[in-house]
């Protein structure tokens, strides 16, 4: 059993005052495998206070110094990476070899792209060449609550800390208590790169309590938060008492356009980006939208490649999909597919249960539906597990309304080989990102989403522009 009872405060490791027990669970096996302290009140304070007092001299800090900390941060992380891919792989399930690659690689990449981004960002510069006695000035909006999920810990973590960092904020982390050892281990890197005391801190708590703290705290200047939208929405409104800027990225129920003419792996690439750390993300392409003409061939199709997928412990090597976090996403995910299969949809493979021989863990069976409709709750609802939904259209216009009536507007997918639907498409569903034939968003681009997906873009310059306030000043001296 690990024990990790401290919080990081001020540049150093200090007990709770009034911290309480936490036991977190292998999902795999459904054991505690640590304990750590939830905080309280004067927890949150103690840590708000230190990166308020720390505030100024880092805001002063010339923007190179910063990035030359964060440069250093980076090369730390790399030089730990085994430990972090089995902190990660140990407490919320991801398999090793994936946590290896994608877990860690991810913080990897938003580090080394932050870096890039900020050696050619402007934060003083003129307002145009008109202007000679106009200066805009990029200033750091202040202390910062940093509140990140459970299911890609170092993707959240590195960029809103990254991005905080170069843009001269001080920063409180709550990691998930779920996944916290990924984040304690990150707050040692921060440390032994040499961030001054107080501009990092991390403190450990749940949603209720540290998070509730930090959203209502008059000495926060912003929340900077990734989970569910139902969360984003209390946060939003406890900040609004003090009116601090809130960035929230939230939730999603992707579209994938599948037309008649997509290239032949364009299914399987779009099932198996599905069931991508076993369907727990939130930029997930859960609702499979397929031409009437090819419809059947792709329902098979999907149905027989899901059937393959396999489940298994995070702890062994290999290409499966791990557990679910817990408990209590299992048995919704459970709820849901129950509910899938009440309101008509037709199981193609998986259902509820675990999967054959697996009988402790929060295992899912990798599940696909066929002739869902709008109004079905699994076409509507986040499901955030390996479940996958078909749908039928048979106009792009039909595609577009149906995939833009939804809460949600994070990610949507068009797979097709006609180049100006594509771009036709792009500009008509309303999301923050348009992945089309299995291209990548490419470094440096923005990460976020529109409606309740959130409001906030991460990643590249437009992530460090969210730390970021922007001062007008006149009369400015030549110099």
């Amino acid at each position: 059993m690990i024990e990790k009872r401290q919080f990081y405060i001020n540049g150093a490791w200090v007990d709770p005052i009034d911290g309480r027990d936490h036991h977190v669970i292998d999902p795999s096996t459904e054991d505690p495998c640590a304990v750590i302290s939830l905080g309280g009140q004067a927890d949150t304070d103690a840590a708000v206070a230190a990166a308020k007092d720390a505030f100024p001299a880092w805001m002063a800090t010339p923007p190179a110094d910063r990035i030359a900390l964060v440069e250093k941060l980076l090369e730390i992380y790399q030089s730990r990476g085994e430990e972090m891919a089995q902190a990660m792989s140990f407490e919320m399930g991801a398999p090793i070899d994936m946590s290896r690659a994608s877990q860690v690689g991810a913080g990897t990449w938003h580090l080394q792209n932050f870096i890039d981004a900020a050696k050619s960002f402007k934060f003083d510069r003129p307002l145009n060449d008109h202007s000679p006695q106009d200066r805009i000035i990029y200033e750091a909006v202040g202390v910062c609550a940093l509140i990140t999920p459970w299911n890609w810990p170092m993707n959240q973590v590195t960029l809103k800390v990254g991005a905080a960092a170069i843009a001269g904020c001080t920063m409180v982390l709550k990691p998930s208590e779920e996944s916290p050892l990924n984040a304690m281990l990150f707050a040692e890197m921060m440390h032994e790169a040499g961030f001054p005391p107080g501009v990092f801190n991390l403190v450990n708590g749940d949603g209720v309590g540290v998070g509730s703290q930090l959203s209502a705290h008059p000495d926060v200047d912003m929340v900077s938060f990734t989970g569910s939208s139902r969360a984003g929405k209390l946060i939003s409104k406890a900040a609004a008492d003090t009116l601090k800027r809130v960035h929230l990225e939230l939730g999603g129920k992707g579209a994938n356009l599948i037309f008649a003419d997509a290239d032949e792996k364009a299914v399987k690439r779009s099932v198996l980006h599905m069931m991508q750390n076993t369907g727990q993300s939130c930029n997930a392409p859960s609702r499979m939208m397929v031409e009437a003409p090819i419809y059947d061939r792709v329902v098979e199709e999907a149905g027989e490649i899901a059937s393959k997928v396999s489940v298994g412990p995070a702890s062994a090597e290999g290409r499966h999909i791990g557990p679910v976090v817990n408990a209590t996403q299992w048995q919704k995910i459970q709820d849901l597919i129950q509910k899938g299969i009440d309101e008509g949809a037709r199981l193609v493979t998986g259902g509820t249960g675990r999967p054959e021989g697996l009988n402790k863990g929060f295992y899912v069976r990798p599940t696909v539906f066929a002739d869902v409709t709008n109004e079905m709750t699994i076409a509507r609802e986040e499901i955030f597990g390996p479940v996958l939904s078909i749908m039928k259209f048979d106009t792009e216009e039909e595609a577009v309304q149906v995939a833009n009536d939804t809460v949600y507007g994070l990610t949507n997918y068009v797979q097709s080989q006609d180049g100006a639907r594509r771009n036709r498409l792009a500009r008509q569903l309303r999301s923050g990102m348009v992945e089309m034939n299995g291209v990548g968003r490419s470094a440096g681009s923005p990460f976020g989403g529109m409606k309740q997906s959130g409001n906030g873009r991460e990643g590249g310059v437009w992530g460090i522009e969210d730390f970021l306030e922007v001062k007008a000043v006149s009369g400015w001296a030549a110099e």
